[in-house]
């Protein structure tokens, strides 16, 4: 008894091995199938890859702008600061006063003085500022106090009392409150990412259309043959193996043709851009795509292929059927 047990063990774990294998190489099989049929006519696909790498191509690059928009405002990531323009009649020792009792006001969280006279040095150092700051007979740069508000007194109202009150200290010749526009860019770029993704989702539903389109009408061109493999007893999955991997590859050629096309415009606007920040004396540079964002570019280009191909196939191929 214990025997035969082994023998039909052995005989259905040989019968499961011979399945695994079986279906292993019919996928092979489907996959090199339908890579070979794009190499067979490069040229009657090569409009729909470029499409759809074009499609994937915009989004990406829209993605790689804000990636660049976000790394520059990070070096403005600083508190809310309220800047005041000392009188020229006040004096350092005045100003360092005036800054010990701004330091006490539970708005402020600490307060830099910048003397004219470092003002002035710190001008001097920027490019193209030099020749004509020593150029001049008297320094024109007033002391500046620098006050960090807390966080808690940044809500509008409070802020813009205690604005008024320091604009009318009789030391103040003008105040600046700073970070406001760095507050609008951030909004900004935040209305451009919801942008980028409403136009990656439009793009990618297109891109959908596009394979599924394309693969409908290979099934339409193949219909006979279709019909011939079902009458001899072809199985639904067996049929529509080789589009699904079709639309695989549609999707990631178009994913890779998208990648040399936002990698080819980074790299024409890296030195451009090098140039202009040099000017600013900033040593940014031109942020690239890493490899996250590479992979997941070919890996959701592959995504969309599958998808698309497997929508099509599942409301086209059913029609197909042998008279």
């Amino acid at each position: 008894m214990k025997s035969r047990k082994q023998a039909h063990d052995f005989k259905m774990q040989r019968a499961k091995e011979h399945f695994f294998k079986a279906y292993i190489f019919n996928h092979l099989r489907s996959l090199l199938f339908s890579l070979g049929k794009l190499y067979r006519t490069p040229l009657a696909h090569l409009t729909t890859i470029s499409v759809i790498g074009i499609a994937l191509a915009l989004p990406t690059a829209l993605y790689a702008l804000l990636i660049n928009a976000q790394e520059l405002s990070k070096d403005w990531d600083s508190p809310t600061s309220i800047s005041l323009y000392l009188k020229k009649s006040v004096s350092d020792n005045d100003a360092q006063k005036l800054a010990k009792q701004l330091e006490k006001r539970e708005e402020v969280v600490s307060v830099r003085f910048i003397s004219s006279r470092e003002a002035l040095n710190q001008f001097r150092q920027y490019p193209g500022f030099g020749e004509a700051i020593d150029s001049l007979k008297k320094n024109p740069l007033p002391s500046v106090l620098v006050l960090y508000i807390a966080q808690q007194a940044e809500s509008e109202p409070r802020l813009s009392l205690f604005a008024q009150q320091l604009q009318a200290l009789k030391k103040v010749d003008q105040m600046q409150l700073d970070l406001e526009w760095v507050k609008r860019l951030r909004a900004i770029i935040a209305i451009i990412h919801r942008g980028v993704w409403l136009i990656a989702s439009l793009l990618a539903i297109a891109v959908l259309l596009i394979i599924g389109n394309t693969i409908r009408l290979d099934i339409q061109s193949r219909r006979a043959e279709i019909e011939v493999i079902k009458l001899i007893g072809a199985t639904h999955s067996f049929v529509r193996r080789p589009f699904l991997y079709g639309g695989i590859w549609y999707g990631l050629l178009g994913g890779i043709v998208a990648l040399f096309l936002v990698e080819g415009g980074l790299l024409l606007l890296q030195n451009p851009v090098h140039q202009l920040t040099q000017l600013y004396g900033s040593p940014y540079q031109l942020i690239r795509l890493n490899g996250v964002n590479i992979l997941s570019l070919i890996m959701l280009s592959t995504f969309l292929g599958l998808v698309g191909s497997w929508l099509a196939v599942r409301r086209h191929l059913h029609s197909v059927e042998p008279h």
